[in-house]
């Protein structure tokens, strides 16, 4: 029976291919789901899955939460032009740089969610998002169901392949029929399908994918972008119909107007056009700056703009004490979306575009969560002027002014401030306190007097069921989760502070460089400015933090707590059967934290990976091992159960 399920998923997979990327369908829907029941009943039998069985496509049990996942190669942006004029400028630049005349591809900018694929000996064994584009989140369950990402190509080196989720309009508005909330825009729809922890609403939206770019491959090379581009789609990837090949640049601007005249008759979202050095070896002497490529750039379509009223502009009060002025205005539809608030980013900002209430504006929606006022419409200016506030409009503290800015220094009682900075300090890149949401911290800072992120730890079961919607599972869950988030790693730590100019990545640079979180606050302004890409403003602000008498004190009362960063651990070179290994963590230990594991692994000298594939030497399976499990029996990888691995590293000297 093994020998007719493989027959049946090579089978149903090339049907599939048909049917999803060439839109050629070569059997009728009811000789499909014949052979698609067939299979059913014979994994049912015998309890054979192979991983790329076109029945994982279905949409498993929901997730508890996303993971991170780290890419093998960067995924850079690209540089952005608007104009003809700009273009040209940087096709000058380039072909300066590059010594040569050059061939350029013109592929479209696709308006939807970049997702990186995984595999690895031809099988499907990761999907992640861009993230920050080094790291990104775990979305193969969703992934896998859009039906045109192949779950087995004939290439059986590791690759990882770049595209793009979209959802058909047709599709979207197909959706909406029946929705109990119609979504408007295409791009959130998609964005928001593979965000969603349960793959079986994922799979209601009916995502398609194409696919331009490979940022990471063992065993091939390419010579040029078309010739990677050819791999592709012998690898049964699916790829755009609009790829072309240009010698003559004036006939590559002519084609990229043709392409935003007819936009609108695509059938899914596009935003621009982006423009390619074909040749990899002019690529590789070109190189890159710190955050896109020079051989690359991107077309960016005039974004669509309407005139809407103002009706008044409220003052939002942020973690920092910073006031973040927005409009609300009549509700106007823009690229498929209702808009009903715009920004403004400050005091400048509204006098410069001459903001008045109930006068029309400009206002413009290019990919934007929140759209922007560009400008009061002419005539419109014997409307009331925009009032600027002198006092908080949460605490009534006398407001202070810094460049175009307004600032609440009330840092100790001022509500929107305390609250905004206990969301921040357990967000997920920060201490990854799970279930407390906004409207968590909003109920326990009102009704249980907590009033800094110190505090967050004094919680008990009796004080967390008195919240209206708390039951007792909820209640034991988060009580769990702060409980869990008391040993972070030093990068998270730093930056779930919340000090002014220090994101994510100089966060992990500030760990790397200290290694703990003494050497950290003891740092001087001198010391400070020696970490790479740390510079005066940054330096002053984390100095600046750290003396505050209030910071002090909130770190003593973590402290007392029980919250102890960890120290920042490079790999070392420890004999042991892990050492020089590729290891890669699944499921729950039962013990040992996720990132207790890893700190144990890099101790012991072993490279912690996120995804199952070929170079894996080993997969440490905890409970509820799910498809990187599948994966690891499917190449033959080594596995540990996760209480024997706990045995193993628990007696091991470090």
């Amino acid at each position: 029976m093994e020998s007719r399920i493989k027959e049946l998923v090579n089978e149903l997979n090339q049907h599939a291919y048909y049917y999803y990327v060439l839109d050629e369908p070569r059997i009728s829907d009811a000789e499909y789901d014949r052979l698609f029941d067939e299979l059913v009943r014979l994994e049912a039998e015998t309890g054979i899955v192979l991983p790329d069985s076109p029945t994982i496509r279905v949409g498993g049990k929901p997730l508890e939460r996303f993971r991170k996942h780290t890419h093998l190669a960067p995924l850079y942006s690209l540089d952005k032009v608007q104009s003809m004029e700009q273009l040209y400028e940087w096709k000058s630049r380039t072909e300066k740089a590059a010594g040569t005349p050059l061939q350029y591809t013109l592929e479209y900018k696709f308006d939807g969610l970049t997702i990186n694929l995984t595999y690895d000996n031809g099988i499907l064994v990761q999907a992640a998002t861009r993230g920050d584009g080094v790291t990104g989140e775990e979305i193969l369950e969703q992934a896998r169901t859009i039906r045109s990402i192949p779950a087995s190509i004939p290439f059986k080196g590791r690759i990882e392949v770049h595209g793009e989720a979209i959802i058909w309009l047709k599709d979207l508005e197909e959706y909406n029929r029946t929705a109990s909330e119609p979504l408007k825009n295409a791009r959130n729809a998609a964005a928001g399908a593979l965000r969603n922890l349960d793959p079986r609403e994922t799979a209601k939206r009916k995502l398609d994918a194409f696919f331009y770019n490979i940022g990471y491959a063992e065993g091939i090379s390419f010579s040029s972008h078309t010739e990677m581009i050819d791999f592709l789609k012998e690898n049964k990837f699916k790829t755009s119909d609009f790829e072309f090949l240009f010698s003559d640049f004036d006939s590559l601007c002519d084609k990229i107007r043709y392409i935003e005249e007819h936009r609108d008759e695509i059938g899914f979202l596009i935003d621009g056009a982006v423009i390619k050095v074909n040749d990899y070896a002019v690529r590789d002497r070109l190189g890159y700056t710190a955050r896109f490529p020079k051989w690359a750039v991107a077309y960016k379509f005039y974004a669509e703009e309407m005139t809407t009223k103002v009706l008044e502009v409220n003052w939002d009060v942020g973690r920092t004490g910073k006031l973040t002025p927005t409009a609300t205005v009549e509700p106007v539809e823009i690229g498929g979306a209702t808009v009903t608030r715009a920004t403004l980013n400050n005091i400048d900002d509204i006098r410069r575009k001459n903001i008045r209430i109930g006068g029309r504006v400009f206002i413009r929606r290019s990919n934007d969560v929140i759209p922007e006022i560009l400008g009061l419409v002419p005539g419109e200016e014997d409307h009331e002027e925009v009032a600027v506030p002198d006092r908080c409009p949460s605490c009534g503290t006398v407001l202070e002014k810094i460049g175009p800015n307004l600032y609440c220094p009330n840092s100790l009682s001022c509500a929107p401030q305390l609250i905004n900075k206990m969301i921040h300090f357990c967000s997920r890149d920060a201490m990854n306190i799970e279930g407390i949401s906004q409207k968590t911290i909003e109920q326990i800072y009102s009704s249980l007097g907590i009033k800094d992120i110190s505090d967050i730890y004094s919680l008990s079961f009796d004080d967390l069921i008195k919240l209206d919607g708390f039951g007792p599972k909820k209640a034991q869950n988060i009580l769990d989760s702060i409980n869990g988030s008391r040993n972070p790693e030093l990068d998270n730590f730093i930056y779930a502070l919340g000090i002014n100019n220090v994101g994510s990545k100089t966060a992990k640079d500030l760990a790397e460089r200290f290694g703990d979180f003494a050497s950290f606050a003891s740092a001087d302004y001198d010391t400070l400015m020696t970490v790479p890409d740390i510079g005066e403003i940054t330096a002053r602000s984390i100095t600046d933090f750290l003396s505050s008498s209030k910071v002090k004190y909130v770190l003593d009362e973590l402290e007392k707590y029980g919250v102890v960063p960890g120290t920042y651990k490079h790999a070392e070179n420890t004999d042991s059967e892990f050492s020089g290994k590729n290891v890669v963590i699944t499921g729950t230990l039962p013990s040992l934290t996720r990132n207790e594991a890893k700190q144990y692994l890099e101790a012991l000298g072993a490279n912690v990976q996120s995804a199952v594939g070929r170079s894996t030497d080993i997969l440490i399976a905890g409970e509820k091992a799910g498809s990187k499990l599948s994966a690891a029996q499917a190449l033959g990888t080594r596995i540990i159960p996760g209480d024997v691995f706990e045995s193993l590293v628990k007696n091991t000297s470090l």
